[in-house]
């Protein structure tokens, strides 16, 4: 436990570096033109599609019971467009991670190693189209799950808890090993994720916990529907700041057990064989 409360000081004292601070404009920037174009041309059309579908499947008084059951006081007339926004957020998500592991990771960790690992040699085990793989393959299971849970949601805090595992999980598979790709060997990085695999999901459990929270925007009612624009540039900025931070401590706490692990290996190579004197 101590490694890992250790990272997490060290990632708050370097989030607070202007640098790390600038880190969230480009992937804030980016994500937001793309979706702004995006839903520029596709939010009707989508309306319209899951509008059809509550009605050929009579979904309509299901979903209003449900979120009248939640205390929001929806009106009928929003059930789509809220259906529509839950639908749209784990796509929100994806384009905030991939950016992140795109253009934040690499000077992030070269931001973590240059000051903390100077001396920790780079063996370059990883690649940007395994970082793009494991993202994408990631997402799709996390996505399905994250539809799956969503009438969770009705249920504190089962559905907080939820949420934040299954961004445990996804943090903990994607950001892991974008931390560890340059400097770690295909063989540090399996052996360090056999050796540390509880600690870090433990990071990505917590780190979930708080990437969970700019889902409460949208339990704002018929408000959160008329703000939309607002709401959804407000979460994929949260996002981002999310994923930067955790970022920074996933790779505090890599770089730090593979430097350690690198340092344990070559004291078991440099200790003498023992003989046992037969005479």
């Amino acid at each position: 436990m101590r490694p890992v409360l250790g990272a997490f000081g060290k990632a708050v004292l370097s989030q607070l570096h202007m640098r790390m601070l600038l880190l969230t404009i480009a992937p804030f920037m980016l994500s937001v033109v793309i979706w702004g174009i995006v839903l520029y041309f596709s939010l009707q059309p989508m309306y319209d599609w899951v509008h059809a579908y509550f009605a050929g499947h009579d979904l309509f008084g299901l979903a209003g019971d449900w979120l009248d059951a939640m205390g929001t006081g929806f009106a009928g007339y929003v059930v789509v467009p809220l259906v529509a926004m839950w639908l749209l957020l784990p796509l929100m998500i994806l384009t905030a991670l991939v950016f992140i592991a795109l253009f934040a990771m690499p000077s992030i960790v070269r931001h973590v190693a240059s000051r903390d690992y100077p001396q920790l040699e780079r063996r370059q085990g990883g690649s940007v189209w395994g970082s793009l793989w494991l993202s994408l393959y990631s997402f799709i299971v996390f996505a399905l799950l994250w539809i799956v849970s969503l009438p969770l949601v009705a249920l504190p805090p089962l559905g907080l808890i939820v949420q934040a595992l299954l961004w445990g999980w996804l943090t903990y598979k994607v950001l892991a090993y974008d931390a560890l790709a340059e400097h770690a060997s295909r063989e540090e990085f399996r052996a360090l994720q056999r050796r540390h695999r509880g600690a870090l999901l433990l990071i990505g459990t917590l780190t979930g916990a708080m990437g969970a929270a700019p889902m409460l925007l949208w339990l704002g009612g018929a408000l959160s529907v008329v703000l939309f624009p607002v709401f959804a540039a407000i979460s994929i900025w949260l996002y981002v700041l999310v994923f930067v931070f955790t970022s920074l401590w996933f790779a505090h706490y890599c770089l730090a057990a593979l430097s350690q692990m690198r340092a344990a290996t070559a004291r078991d190579d440099a200790t003498p064989v023992q003989f046992k004197d037969i005479n």
